[in-house]
């Protein structure tokens, strides 16, 4: 897999709004956001896409959700609800193939999507 933004931004090449980081995962704000609240997760070890992981990165990816949902509960976006998205490919939306969470919420969300 190349380099990509997600890589430079865990490697604190390129400046980004952090608002979670742990051993495995970083979170920080969209810089095109869809709600008021847009977030992304990546695993700080690089998995193209959902279809690229396997049986052995089950562990991340259930970390990835968890930050998700705890960062969630914190910004108080659980009781009313959020939305979490992984875009796959080009024809679900993927845009840079980093493997990465969005958690959006703090408005209605309808579907579909927008």
């Amino acid at each position: 897999m190349s380099d990509t933004l997600f890589g430079k931004i865990i490697r604190r090449e390129i400046p980004a709004d952090i608002v979670y980081e742990d051993e495995e995962v970083l979170a920080f704000r969209d810089i095109n956001p869809q709600a008021p609240v847009h977030v992304l997760f990546v695993p700080k070890r690089p998995i193209a896409t959902l279809d690229a992981a396997t049986p052995a990165d089950a562990e991340l990816l259930g970390k990835l959700l968890l930050a998700a949902a705890d960062y969630a509960r914190r910004e108080g976006l659980a009781e009313q609800g959020y939305r979490v998205v992984i875009n796959c490919n080009t024809h679900g939306g993927q845009t840079v193939y980093h493997l990465h969470v969005h958690l959006l919420g703090g408005r209605q969300m309808h579907w579909p999507p927008g």
